[in-house]
């Protein structure tokens, strides 16, 4: 893939030097971020859909933070910590089914349930960090907290690539059912729907995607990525396929204009947070127009 990835560097890098691309694209870590941009964006926002319905937004945040964990792990057993994927797959993997086959057996409430596993994680990652910092220098880990979507290289893209490959291989198939379980399992399964299968099944693509874009977004942020365009393309849609479609849109175009405008403008804010300011801008905006339109609405009835 290294060798698709330079062949489409050099061809963007010659429009930029023609005036055709903006200038900004003449540097490698600003194709690189694009290119991760054009992944990250489609598979966040079809996943958000179903954070959405299946209102499973504090477990995204929670895997997220779980990952700064599996991080100060992959340390502290001598993984780089440029790009501790084992560590952070290997824990965060545990860590969400784990939290799922125990919200599956207990009566407690989910929220309840994330608090104390966010809860346990963050306790085991703070006493890991105090060692690490001995080792590393604690701000290298700004990157894993907030994103660094200017710093990816082609591991990152190769992981991220596999992992969106993947999460749309099963969930596209699937995606309709995890629907009908998410709003009625008990009419599911009478349909022969395997809702627990599914259940884990969702719960590791949102794991290993949210793990894969933590580098990008940032494992504060992530979980805003997956949650606010999704939001955004509730007030707008009609239906479930609208829902998906607007997500996708939003989320994509909020990686893209996040990654551009502050390079263009020569901003120097984390990529996480521009990502995420772009995608607060289209909630504010399709919420002012769902108002509107509920105002339009009214008054017609009124009349």
């Amino acid at each position: 893939m290294t060798a698709v990835y330079e062949f489409i560097r050099l061809q963007v890098q010659q429009w930029a030097l023609a005036g055709i691309a903006p200038e900004s694209f003449k540097y490698s870590f600003v194709i690189n971020s694009i290119l991760c941009s054009f992944l990250i964006g489609p598979v966040l926002g079809g996943i958000g859909t179903l954070v959405v319905t299946k209102r499973l937004a504090f477990f995204s945040q929670a895997i997220g933070q779980a990952a700064l964990t599996g991080v100060a792990i992959g340390i502290m057993l001598g993984e780089p910590y440029t790009s501790p994927y084992a560590s952070m797959f290997g824990f965060c993997i545990l860590f969400g089914l784990f939290m799922n086959f125990t919200k599956n057996r207990t009566k407690m409430s989910s929220d309840t349930l994330i608090g104390v596993f966010l809860s346990i994680s963050l306790a085991i990652g703070a006493c890991i960090l105090l060692y690490v910092t001995a080792k590393v220098n604690i701000h290298v880990l700004d990157n894993i907290l907030f994103g660094s979507i200017l710093t990816v290289n082609d591991t990152d893209m190769n992981v991220l690539l596999i992992i969106s490959f993947v999460c749309v291989l099963l969930g596209l198939p699937c995606y309709n059912r995890m629907i009908l379980a998410s709003f009625n399992p008990s009419l599911a399964h009478v349909r022969g729907v395997k809702v627990c299968f599914l259940d884990y099944l969702f719960i590791l693509m949102i794991t290993v995607i949210t793990v894969a874009s933590v580098k990008i977004i940032g494992a504060v942020l992530v979980e805003a990525l997956i949650l606010i365009p999704a939001a955004s393309a509730r007030n707008l849609s009609k239906s479930m396929k609208g829902f998906f479609v607007y997500s996708i849109i939003f989320a994509t175009l909020s990686c893209v204009i996040g990654v551009i405008v502050p390079m263009e403008l020569e901003i120097p804010v984390p990529s996480g947070g521009a990502v995420i300011l772009v995608a607060s801008c289209f909630f504010f905006a399709t919420t002012i127009v769902k108002m509107l339109g509920e105002r339009t609405r009214c008054t017609k009835k009124i009349r």
